[in-house]
């Protein structure tokens, strides 16, 4: 009996979450039946999302990460991933012996892709989930080291780092495309990390090098972002302002369809914090773009770009002792100064992570007063988005 009663409620939740996807890819149209960043309806809203139940110590985090079709949206609830349709959150199904991780990318068609931890080691290993799929397919091998969050685009092309490699993955099975260094790189260079991946399959990395010099001793480390073109160009290594320091990194923060890279450089010793929003455009052969700071915020640091709109999300915050005491999401239109996205009171911080080409702006809000994170959405944020006063 109890096994036919689990039979009996996989199929249910299967046929109930097929559903919903028709309902989510009916719900988001045709392509081209609205303007990208102008929904037919749209009202602006601030929309605090619901989270799986707490876990053993009662904590609730949780944050939104991608957007996909409809109302769908992605990302993590309690640790666990996790998404929201209708109002209503669900946690991604994941082979046994797995539970912590996120989502980090949707596509137009709902697949999900992410990161998630075996609970007996705490090693990381990579999924693709669909809508209606009874459970999330593991796409890499668990490992402890080198293996990074899962981006996907409209074409069902994956990428992820898997212990240390960048992968690529075509409707879940492996492909043949490789990601060598920029032919610059210096011995000893290795990719960390991945940030995304666009419409014609344009990749987003980050390039880390460490070593010392033999002459002086010295310790030399470098962080820089890499872009592998589509159609097997060679790979491009982004100019950055800080070459040469072990107190500073740039990291990577998201690529649009356009191939405009967006991120920061950030600088991190003792009580020093400092965060530079950058962006980057083809052909990569200039230093980045400072776009200025939100008035009233020390630093900012752009984490996402839309794909097709050109708007850019992040934080403004400032630090107070190396700590970052103020955090506000901020929305950029890809000109004119920073803008801020409203919280519901001034004792509340607020992240921004995930932009979509329909104007919704996902992120989380935590209430300083009990510390409580709730992943929200910014519905017709551009509506939302305003110039703090002096």
């Amino acid at each position: 009996m109890r096994t036919t009663l689990h039979r009996s409620t996989t199929v249910l939740a299967a046929t109930a979450a097929t559903a919903a996807l028709a309902g989510l890819l009916a719900a988001a149209g045709p392509a081209g039946a609205a303007t990208a960043g102008t929904p037919a309806e749209c009202r602006p809203e601030i929309r605090t999302l619901p989270a799986l139940p707490a876990d053993a110590n009662g904590l609730t985090p949780g944050s939104v990460k991608a957007f996909g079709p409809g109302d769908l949206a992605a990302g993590s609830s309690v640790g666990r991933p996790a998404y929201w349709t209708g109002g209503a959150v669900h946690a991604v199904p994941l082979p046994e012996g797995f539970r912590d991780g996120e989502v980090t990318g949707v596509n137009a068609k709902g697949l999900m892709v992410g990161t998630v931890q075996r609970t007996s080691d705490r090693a990381y290993a990579v999924f693709s989930y669909r809508l209606g799929d009874a459970e999330a397919r593991l796409l890499t091998d668990a490992s402890a080291t080198g293996t990074g969050a899962a981006y996907v685009n409209d074409a069902g092309q994956v990428v992820a780092l898997d212990r240390g490699t960048v992968r690529q993955w075509v409707d879940g099975v492996p492909s043949a495309r490789t990601f060598p260094l920029p032919a610059d790189a210096r011995p000893g260079t290795e990719i960390v990390s991945v940030s995304g991946i666009n419409r014609r399959g344009d990749v987003l990395g980050t390039a880390y090098l460490s070593y010392v010099d033999p002459e002086t001793d010295e310790l030399h480390r470098t962080r820089y972002p890499v872009v592998w073109p589509a159609g097997g160009y060679p790979p491009a290594g982004l100019p950055v302002w800080t070459t040469d320091d072990r107190t500073v990194q740039t990291v990577a923060g998201g690529i649009d369809n356009r191939g405009r890279v967006v991120g920061y450089e950030k600088e991190s010793y003792r009580d020093l914090q400092r965060r530079t929003p950058a962006v980057w455009k083809q052909p990569y052969d200039a230093l980045p773009a400072d776009p200025g700071r939100l008035t009233g915020q020390e630093q900012a640091q752009l984490e996402a770009i839309s794909p097709s709109t050109n708007v850019t999300v992040g934080t403004a915050n400032t630090f107070v002792d190396g700590y970052e005491n103020y955090a506000q999401a901020l929305y950029w239109p890809g000109s004119g100064p920073l803008l801020a996205l409203p919280r519901p009171g001034t004792d509340w911080r607020s992240w921004a992570h995930a932009v979509s080409d329909d104007d919704r702006v996902g992120g989380e809000m935590v209430d300083n007063s009990t510390l409580r994170v709730t992943p929200v959405i910014w519905t017709c944020a551009s509506k939302q988005a305003f110039l703090p006063k002096r």
